[in-house]
């Protein structure tokens, strides 16, 4: 019988980055690759992105967007159109030169964003008022190239995300669909992944390269730092103006579309991953969890045949969580027990002789180990119940969490102790882009976003602040 060691070797407040990286591999999310940068997608994570992308997919659509798909390399020519936002991405972009042995006429950009090579197809598609609005939506990848310090999830060189691309006759449509797509990101991290965070506004320096704003969930990891989820920027007319898509109006006169784009993506599974689990690894949320029951028999030889006889009644019965029954011979129940905790499966039921003479099985949770006999009639009712409560407690852990390491602050000595505190400051600003440059050489802190606007004085310079923005170092 074969049991090697697996479990992780560290602490998660000891060394946070270790833990994370461990529970990742350990876990069977994923690998590193042969690409400095990139990683693997084992099953197990792929299938966690298939359903963000089900959740997702099924909400856009019922905005009236439709999924379209457009080519992984883009045209120099065309990147180059819009210039703020070339700017933004050319240290990042990965460029195609050559064709096998020859030469290209034009550098080609392995896709970091998909703005250019979709708005040359929308000046074509789009001439009337009648062609408005235009909602279209990818799920791919994209391959940004410049950082020194890849993390799984977190920042790699290729992710896979959706971008919406849309376009409207009027600012006011514009305007209500980043509402309506932030409260998509909302519940999808509120009530799926049970990961609380707030929606604000991100400063001008911080905004996506060519957007008039951008709006994003942000979240604050255990080990202090702020990381940003989900997306929506109000790009205003500057793609339009850059790409030329313009449309008669109504009232027959040319006018420039409005546009909007918004993303969520895989890194949403590292920031799950980092704020549910614990030392024994991972945990997940029962309902993005894509196996929410494992069941473990536990016999002798001489009565393996009953045990699994019965532990296959239970898999029929809660068949509606898909679960899994480990009826492996080579390992022992400790063992598979350890696993599973390791894999974070969120319930876990034990079955053995001395439990089916009591027609009874123990149930035990992922998230705090609790343990409960329950009566196999029992069992379908009680697992949904106590599913139900390992998600509304691991949201209610995650917001307690955010809670705890935001601290107010009225000056830039308390700001610097948050920071160095491994805390997000939360603080008057005045929204200058010089102030938001002086803070950060002082702190290390950038901006992240605002919720609020202030009637008080900036936190940094003394002047009239204009918001209460959360500072703090990021991913």
């Amino acid at each position: 019988m074969k049991e090697e060691k697996q479990g992780i070797t560290v602490k998660k407040d000891g060394d946070f980055s270790e833990w994370y990286t461990q529970v990742i591999l350990k876990s069977g999310l994923a690998d590193y690759s042969a690409v400095s940068g990139c990683i693997v997608l084992k099953p197990l994570a792929y299938s966690i992105w298939e359903k963000i992308r089900e959740l997702a997919d099924e909400r856009i659509k019922k905005l009236g967007v439709q999924n379209a798909y457009f080519p992984l390399l883009i045209p120099e020519s065309l990147l180059t159109k819009e210039e703020t936002h070339v700017k933004g991405f050319s240290p990042e972009v990965a460029w195609v030169t050559h064709g096998g042995n020859t030469p290209l006429g034009e550098r080609l950009a392995v896709r970091p964003t998909s703005e250019a090579i979709m708005y040359d197809s929308y000046s074509k598609w789009i001439r009337s008022w009648r062609d408005l609005p235009l909602k279209l939506n990818q799920w791919n990848s994209v391959v940004r190239w410049e950082f020194k310090h890849p993390v799984p999830f977190l920042r790699t060189r290729e992710f896979l995300w959706n971008e919406g691309h849309t376009a409207f006759a009027t600012r006011e449509e514009a305007d209500r669909e980043i509402e309506q797509i932030l409260d998509i990101w909302k519940d999808i991290v509120f009530n799926y992944l049970a990961v609380y965070g707030v929606a604000g506004k991100k400063s001008d320096k911080e905004k996506f390269a060519g957007a008039l704003a951008t709006y994003a969930v942000e979240f604050i990891m255990p080990n202090g730092r702020a990381i940003q989820g989900p997306d929506a920027h109000s790009d205003g007319q500057n793609f339009a103006k850059a790409y030329e898509i313009k449309f008669v109006d109504r009232d027959e006169k040319e006018k420039y579309v409005w546009q909007n784009t918004w993303a969520i993506t895989t890194r949403m599974i590292g920031v799950m991953v980092a704020i549910h689990s614990d030392d024994k690894g991972l945990v997940l949320p029962p309902m993005i969890a894509p196996k929410k029951i494992v069941i473990v028999p536990i016999y002798r030889e001489e009565n393996r045949k009953d045990v699994l006889k019965e532990a296959k009644k239970i898999e029929k019965k809660l068949q509606s969580f898909n679960p899994y029954l480990d009826d492996r011979d080579e390992y022992s129940p400790g063992w598979k027990f350890n696993e599973w905790e390791l894999k974070g499966i969120p319930l876990r039921i034990e079955i053995g002789p001395r439990d089916i003479e009591a027609k009874s099985a123990t149930v035990v949770r992922r998230d705090s180990g609790e343990k409960e006999v329950v009566a196999i009639d029992a069992l379908a009712k009680k697992a949904d119940d106590i599913l139900k409560d390992i998600q509304r407690s691991l949201f209610s852990k995650s917001k307690k969490m955010f809670e705890e390491k935001v601290a107010r602050v009225k000056n830039m000595k308390e700001l610097a102790q948050a920071i160095e505190g491994k805390k997000i400051a939360l603080a008057d600003f005045c929204n200058e882009e010089s102030c938001e440059d002086s803070i950060k050489e002082k702190t290390g802190a950038s901006s992240r976003v605002t919720t609020d606007n202030s009637g008080g004085v900036c936190v940094n310079c003394g002047k009239k602040a204009k918001s209460v923005f959360y500072f703090g170092k990021g991913y």
